[in-house]
């Protein structure tokens, strides 16, 4: 091959188009040969950096071969010729691994370097030698001892349309492990993805391949909770709907109800409150060949549990148990079940790889979290003595009812959505759902105009409450705009599909890892058109202390505009249970409501946790002291700063630095309430603890000083109109010509013309620059 550029010139995209797309498809059929953005792996993970969001690049190899459409089996990684042949080798393994894939290869356009996973062996070969596609389909074969059954599977396509996206990459991994384990005969089976990954999507691709295939005939699809088995049906397994049917045990008639090939149920109807086995009534032990067990986690595999009866009699169909959190609590029950999971996906790899939300915490403590004792004799609202001893943040609402701390629990909710969305989905967990109904009240009377506007800003959404409930699927809807805040007790700590919940707001002990996983998880999905990049955890009692726990595994990201106070020391988790209340009442008696003159209750601290990706705290810190510590990164001290601002012709240069370091200046003065100040100001006061003057008072103190008196007629009238400008808008939209385009100075002519009554444009720049001198003069330096 001849050329114009020498190949050791090349770029990589040279390389790739000269040398190794040529070599590649000699040997594959184009169809299976995906590059660019077809070869992309991971959507790129959401960065919160300062208080800016933005997505670092995706992971994209250069080159996947595929088997066929379900199964790539092979990674090839490309470097210029600088590079040695096998210089990609490692970065192409990495990938291959991500993606469960058997062979890598890389090239710099002289040859390949190949590594084989099923053998461990690696070697070389000239660029017409790479394998065909036939030959390495078969090695896949032979090497991994593939049956014909799994050969069989293994062709069966995915369920495609315009309606439904093609699997990620650790959606088909879980699909295709699964579906190889049934095809080599394995009948218990665990996978374990992130709350938010798509379990039930996951589910319905495995369940379509089973019967695509007949490899599995009648499936029995289990859940715990209705929302959950109508999602299902209504959502992932939709074209699945003419051969599905939802057991009704008072309905069904067990001679005609075998002619459907899927079924969703409840355990709660299989296993009814009477303990009768209705399943036995309607199936025999040998009707299902497959059953899914979702969110395995909270008792499937317990051993007096409802989900084990139902299992056992079901006992030689191939069962699958999907869950968020494989262990329950220290009993890790399912496991002992099902087994080693076939594939686990965490909460960090969906964040590292930008398919799930990050999310910031904002930890609040109250002055009576560590403890609040009544004043000698003091009673309650009923009249009743309180109990003198100490209580703490284990007993509100669970044993006491301290009326101050629900309204300030309230007030901070709502002080945060009116600072950044009143519109944002709000899922607060309280201990009790009398303290949810408490709560509703509260952030009812404090968000009354939102309230006027909808009566359904905030409801209550409990397991008691049925019009609570019946707003329950608006509430998770992506479309519906409310109810926006949903006061909880453990109705929606599972299984409710919140996409667009932005808020979690956790107001209720919390001891166990599970549940913990489980409440987080209801803000993980990210819904980037909606306008969801992230969530928030505004935590009122400790509970963030299990991010500590060896079991958690996500990354938590900097809160902006909340500044740190002292640490406290959290209570120890060596208990996997949730604490329960302490010496609770006597039945009939109802709790001691102390009210807002018996106890009030300040907010005292706002701490920002940061962790890394592995749940280790980095440190404490808020957007104020990131800011600081950056500008004074820049600028040595006060005088060095004001030099650079007077100097800098274009005062918008140091903003555009600041946001590049994920500063938001305007962000953080609004957060502040100040908004009124000038950037110079703010930048002084937040690095150098320099007092702020507002814009308002440095354009007065211009006016003072008698500067416009040089100037007169249209000159001086657009001077003083320009004062006016940077009153009410800042520094930077005086600095651009474009201002003199619009009112008040279109009426004086066009901009030249305006110009021209400074003797031309260089005499208006010059004029504006004294008209910033004076308006800094006093720091001059």
């Amino acid at each position: 091959m001849s050329t114009v550029i020498p190949k050791s010139k090349m770029s990589e995209e040279d390389i790739k188009l000269q040398y190794i797309t040529p070599a590649i498809i000699a040997k594959w059929d184009r169809g299976k040969i995906a590059m660019e953005k077809s070869a992309q792996i991971t959507e790129g993970k959401i960065n919160l950096k300062g208080n800016l969001v933005f997505r670092e690049k995706p992971k994209r190899a250069d080159y996947i071969l595929y088997l066929n459409a379900n199964n790539p089996i092979a990674i090839v990684e490309a470097k210029d010729n600088k590079h040695s042949i096998s210089y990609g080798l490692q970065q192409a393994m990495t990938y291959a691994k991500m993606l469960d894939l058997p062979f890598a290869y890389s090239s710099n356009g002289d040859g390949f370097a190949e590594h084989d996973f099923l053998t461990g062996k690696e070697r070389q070969f000239k660029l017409d030698e790479f394998p065909t596609e036939a030959e390495l389909i078969t090695r896949f074969k032979e090497e991994s001892g593939m049956t014909p059954t799994q050969e069989a599977v293994i062709e069966q396509p995915y369920y495609s349309s315009q309606n439904t996206y093609p699997p990620r990459y650790y959606q088909r991994i879980a699909i295709n492990r699964t579906v190889d384990a049934i095809a080599k005969g394995q009948n218990r089976l665990l996978l374990v993805m992130a709350t938010g990954t798509g379990k039930t999507y996951t589910a319905f691709q495995i369940v379509y391949r089973m019967l695509q295939s007949g490899l599995k005939r009648k499936i029995l699809y289990l859940a715990d909770r209705n929302i959950l088995v109508d999602q299902s049906i209504q959502q992932d397994f939709a074209p699945l709907e003419k051969v599905i049917h939802k057991i009704n045990v008072s309905k069904d008639d067990k001679n005609t109800i075998t002619s459907h090939e899927v079924y969703f149920s409840l355990y709660q109807q299989l296993v009814g409150d009477d303990d009768k086995e209705h399943f036995s009534e309607l199936f025999t032990p040998e009707f299902f060949d497959l059953i899914i067990v979702d969110e395995c986690h909270r008792g499937s595999a317990k051993e007096e549990s409802r989900w084990r009866r139902i299992l056992e009699y079901f006992s030689s169909a191939t069962q699958i148990g999907m869950t968020a959190t494989p262990k329950e609590t220290k009993y890790i029950s399912n496991l002992s079940y099902f087994g080693e999971p076939v594939y686990m996906y965490s909460l960090k790899e969906g964040i590292e790889d930008g398919f799930l939300a990050p999310f910031k915490v904002i930890n609040i403590m109250t002055d009576i979290g560590e403890g609040w004792r009544p004043r000698k004799g003091q009673r309650d609202i009923y009249g009743n003595e309180i109990e003198d001893r100490i209580y703490t943040n284990s007993d509100y609402d669970y044993n006491i009812i301290i009326e101050d701390r629900i309204q300030q629990v309230a007030s901070e909710i709502t002080s945060y959505l009116k600072s950044t969305d009143r519109m944002a989905k709000t899922i607060v967990f309280c201990a009790t759902e009398d303290a949810a109904e408490r709560m509703r009240q509260a952030l009812v009377n404090l968000n009354a105009d939102m309230v006027k506007e909808n009566p359904d800003y905030v409801v209550r959404i409990t397991g008691s409450d049925d019009y609570g409930k019946k707003k329950l699927k608006y509430f998770i809807s992506v479309s519906e705009s409310y109810p926006v805040i949903a006061t909880t007790s453990k109705l929606l700590s599972t299984g409710a599909d919140c996409k667009m919940t932005k808020l979690i707001v956790l107001d209720e002990m919390i001891g166990s890892m599970t549940e913990f996983k489980q409440i987080i998880g209801r803000g993980t999905r990210l819904r980037e058109k909606e306008g969801k990049t992230y969530f928030v955890v505004m935590d009122f009692r400790n509970v963030t202390r299990l991010f500590a726990d060896p079991d958690w595994d996500g990354p938590i990201m900097i809160d902006p505009g909340f500044i740190p106070g002292r640490q406290t020391t959290p209570p120890t988790s060596g208990s996997d249970d949730p604490p329960g209340p302490i010496d609770p009442p006597e039945l009939g008696n109802p709790k001691p409501v102390v009210s807002r003159d018996g106890c009030k209750v300040e907010i005292i601290h706002k701490t920002v946790s940061v962790y890394d990706v592995n749940g280790k705290l980095l440190r404490q810190e808020s957007i104020v002291d990131y800011t600081k510590e950056n500008i004074r990164g820049e600028y040595a001290s006060l005088d060095n700063f004001i030099r650079h601002w007077s100097k800098e012709e274009k005062k918008e240069k140091i903003r555009e630095m600041l946001l590049e370091r994920g500063i938001d200046l305007e962000l953080m003065k609004s957060e502040q309430n100040m908004s009124d100040v000038d950037d110079f100001d703010f930048i002084c006061h937040v690095a150098f603890d320099k007092k702020p003057l507002t814009r308002k008072e440095r354009a007065n103190n211009v006016k003072k000083k008698d500067f416009f008196s040089k100037y007169s007629g249209i000159a001086r009238e657009v001077l003083e109109s320009l004062l006016d400008k940077y009153m009410n808008t800042g520094i930077y939209e005086i600095e651009k010509t474009e201002i003199l385009k619009l009112d008040p100075f279109q009426k004086l002519g066009k901009p030249a013309k305006i110009a021209g009554y400074f003797g031309g444009k260089a005499g208006y720049m010059q004029a504006v620059k004294e008209l910033e001198e004076a308006i800094y003069a006093d720091e001059a330096v």
